[in-house]
């Protein structure tokens, strides 16, 4: 079984030990991180609803993003995937949420934020953590790497550790 196979799996267990639900509110991943807790069976007890907010425009219409953050801190920037958490947890009426929004690559870096730029989310309905995290590699390297921070952080928020210090 793959990492990211085995993050997903711990995450249900514990989960389904708190009899809790998770959402996802993606972005550079398109849905990567659900897709990797659903390939769980039995998923359907703990996974409640995925959002692929690709644009910015349905970042504010699925997640209720300002859209004025946009142009003040672009898409990729701690306030948005906070926000995208907020939206998230308040649409699907999980308690756990995790949200990412990234620079995938090749192209779309730039010098304040080069390719390999990811913001990550959590949130557990009280507590509201982030980081961002530069990771290398190719498009899929990236995206990969952005899954697996996002499930692990996810287990950490859940054992009512940090998840952004991973």
């Amino acid at each position: 079984m793959d990492r990211i196979s085995q993050l997903a799996e711990q995450l249900g267990a514990a989960l389904n030990a708190k009899a809790a639900q998770v959402t996802t509110a993606e972005s550079c991943t398109g849905g990567g991180i659900a897709e990797a807790i659903t390939r769980i069976p039995g998923s359907s007890a703990w996974f409640e609803a995925g959002y692929v907010t690709y644009s910015n425009a349905q970042k504010t219409k699925q997640l209720g993003v300002c859209a004025e953050l946009f142009a003040s801190v672009g898409a990729v920037s701690r306030e948005v995937v906070e926000a995208m958490v907020r939206g998230a947890q308040a649409h699907s009426g999980a308690r756990y949420a995790v949200a990412v929004s990234g620079v995938a690559g090749p192209a779309g870096g730039s010098q304040e934020k080069p390719v390999g730029t990811v913001w990550l989310a959590w949130g557990d309905g009280e507590r509201l953590f982030s980081v961002r995290e530069q990771f290398t590699g190719n498009r899929d390297e990236v995206r990969r790497q952005t899954v697996e921070a996002a499930l692990a952080g996810l287990l950490r928020l859940l054992a009512e550790e940090n998840p952004a210090m991973g």
